[in-house]
C-alpha cells in the first residue's frame, strides 16, 4: 500500500508542479497588465481628445468623420502588426437647429420643455406642429384609445422607468420600446406627431435621445424626447387642462448616405494567426453630449488591450483584434459589415468581447455561449479575484459582437457597475468629466486578461 501511494505521489507531483508553475506565471503575467493599465493613462488621455477635442460623433456626420481619422492615426502609431479601415456605408441624419416644445394652456401655462428630437427623425418644418395632446403609457392604451381620439393629435409616451429595478438596464428595457417605435405605432392611428418621456431613472432637465424607427407602411411623424422633470410636469398640466396643446418644431433630416467605416488594429498571432479574438466598442455617439460612456470608454477600452500587449511585449499565440465599431446607434452596420467580412473569409473567431455599458467600475462579464464554455470561463475566477472581478453568468453581449453569434462565436459582454449609467446616456451628460480614470483603467484591464487567458487556454 505505501509503495502504491509513493509511486502514485510521484506520478502525479511533477504536474501538479507543471499546474502550479503555469498558475504562478499566469497571475505574474495578469498582474503586469493590470499594473501596465493603472500607471499610464494612456486610454484615459485618447478618450479625453475624442471627447473634448472631436465630442458627438453620429455616424454620417463630419464629426464622425473626423474620429475615424483620428482613432485611424492612434492605431497606426502603436506599431501593431496590422491597421485598416474597413469601409461602411451609414445613413446621414442632421439635429439642425434647437428643437422646441411649448405648451400653450387656458390655465396660462406657457413653458418650453426640454426637448430634443429623437434620431432618424423626420422634421416639423419651419411652421412647426400645433396640436392637442394625448397621453398614453403604452401601445395597449393607443389601441384602446383608438382612431378617433388620437387623429390629429400629438401622442405623449409617459411610462417612466422602473426606478424599482436594482439594476437600471432592465429599468431602460422596460421603457425603451416606446423611444424606439413609438412614432410608427401611434402614427397608425393618425397621429401627427410624438413626444416621448426620457428612458432615465434620473430626475432631471436633460432630454435623453437615441433611435426611432419608422415602418414603410405607415407615415413618418416627427418624434421627439423629452426631459424626465419636463415629463413629469406635462402630465400635470393636461391633468388640469385636458385641452392643453404643444406646439413643436424640430428641423432635423435624412439625408443621402455616406461611407463610413470600422476601425481595426491587431497583433497577429504566433501559432495560430489565422485565428482571432475580436474585442472593443462602438464609436460613434450621440451628439448631444461627447460620447464619453457610450460608448467612447469601452471603444478606448479596447485599443488600450492592444497597446498593453505592445508595452509588455506580449505575443500572443493566436491574433488579437481590436474594432472601433461605427454605427452601432443607428442601424449596426459596422458590426454587419465586420460579421460578414469574416465568414467571407473563413475567419474562426475564438471570441468576441465587447464594452459598451460605460467606463465605471468592472464586475466581469456576461457571456453569451453555450454553457461548457462559460464553466471554462468561470474556472479563471481565482485569477480574477485580485482585481474584483466576480460577475461571470450567462447572458447578452453587446449589439456589434452579438452580430456573429449566428456563426458560433462566443460573445462575451464587460459587465460594469450600472448605477449611474443610464444617468448620462444619450444626453448632454455624457461628457469626459464623468469618468474616473482608475475605473476606465480597470475595465481595459479586465479585458485584456480574458483575452490573455482565452489566448493562453483556448475556450
Amino acid at each position: 500500500m505505501r509503495k502504491y501511494l509513493y509511486m502514485t505521489f510521484a506520478l502525479t507531483m511533477p504536474v501538479l508542479m507543471q499546474v502550479t508553475r503555469a498558475q504562478n506565471q499566469d497571475s505574474l503575467s495578469i498582474r503586469k497588465m493590470y499594473t501596465e493599465a493603472l500607471t499610464n493613462p494612456v486610454a484615459f488621455k485618447n478618450l479625453e481628445y475624442l471627447c473634448t477635442k472631436i465630442g458627438g460623433r453620429i455616424c454620417g456626420t463630419a464629426k464622425a468623420a473626423e474620429a475615424v481619422q483620428y482613432e485611424e492615426k492612434f492605431f497606426q502609431g502603436m506599431n501593431l502588426d496590422t491597421v485598416y479601415l474597413q469601409p461602411v456605408m451609414v445613413r446621414h441624419w442632421e439635429r439642425g437647429s434647437k428643437e422646441i416644445a411649448t405648451v400653450i394652456s387656458k390655465k396660462k401655462v406657457q413653458k418650453s420643455l426640454h426637448v430634443c428630437a429623437l434620431g432618424t427623425s423626420v422634421g416639423t418644418g419651419d411652421a412647426g406642429i400645433k396640436a392637442g395632446v394625448v397621453e398614453v403609457k403604452s401601445f395597449d392604451d393607443l389601441k384602446a384609445l383608438g382612431h378617433n381620439m388620437i387623429e390629429g393629435k400629438i401622442v405623449f409616451y409617459n411610462r417612466a422607468a422602473d426606478a424599482s429595478r436594482i439594476n437600471t438596464f432592465e429599468a431602460y428595457g422596460g421603457s425603451v420600446n416606446q423611444r424606439a417605435q413609438g412614432a410608427m405605432q401611434a402614427a397608425r392611428y393618425g397621429a401627427l406627431a410624438v413626444i416621448v418621456r426620457s428612458a432615465t431613472t434620473v430626475h432631471d432637465d436633460f432630454p435623453h435621445t437615441g433611435v426611432q424607427h419608422y415602418a414603410d407602411s405607415v407615415k413618418a411623424i416627427p418624434a421627439m424626447c423629452v426631459s424626465t422633470n419636463d415629463a413629469d410636469l406635462l402630465s400635470a398640466w393636461l391633468m388640469e387642462d385636458p385641452s392643453l396643446k404643444l406646439n413643436l418644431v424640430m428641423n432635423c433630416s435624412n439625408l443621402p448616405e455616406v461611407e463610413s467605416a470600422n476601425v481595426i488594429g491587431e497583433i497577429r498571432g504566433t501559432e495560430h494567426p489565422e485565428e482571432v479574438i475580436v474585442f472593443g466598442g462602438h464609436l460613434d455617439a450621440w451628439e448631444l453630449g461627447q460620447g464619453a460612456n457610450d460608448d467612447g470608454a469601452g471603444m478606448v477600452q479596447g485599443i488600450e488591450v492592444l497597446r498593453i500587449y505592445k508595452a509588455l511585449g506580449i505575443r500572443p499565440k493566436h491574433t488579437i483584434r481590436a474594432v472601433a465599431f461605427m454605427d452601432e446607434e443607428i442601424a449596426q452596420r459596422g458590426a454587419a459589415v465586420y460579421a460578414d467580412a469574416a465568414k467571407k473569409k473563413g475567419e474562426k473567431h475564438l471570441a468576441g468581447i465587447e464594452a459598451d455599458r460605460g467606463g465605471a467600475t468592472p464586475w466581469g462579464f456576461s457571456i453569451d455561449a453555450p454553457d461548457q464554455q462559460i464553466n471554462k470561463i468561470k474556472s479563471w475566477k481565482q485569477l480574477f479575484s485580485p482585481y474584483n472581478i466576480w460577475f461571470f453568468e450567462k447572458g447578452g453581449s453587446g449589439a456589434d459582437i452579438g452580430k456573429m453569434k449566428s456563426q458560433g462565436v462566443p460573445c462575451i459582454g464587460l459587465v460594469t457597475d450600472p448605477q449611474r449609467y443610464f444617468d448620462y446616456h444619450h444626453s448632454a451628460q455624457d461628457t469626459f468629466d464623468k469618468i474616473n480614470v482608475r475605473e476606465l483603467e480597470l475595465g481595459a484591464a479586465a479585458m485584456a486578461e480574458l483575452v490573455y487567458l482565452i489566448d493562453t487556454y483556448g475556450l
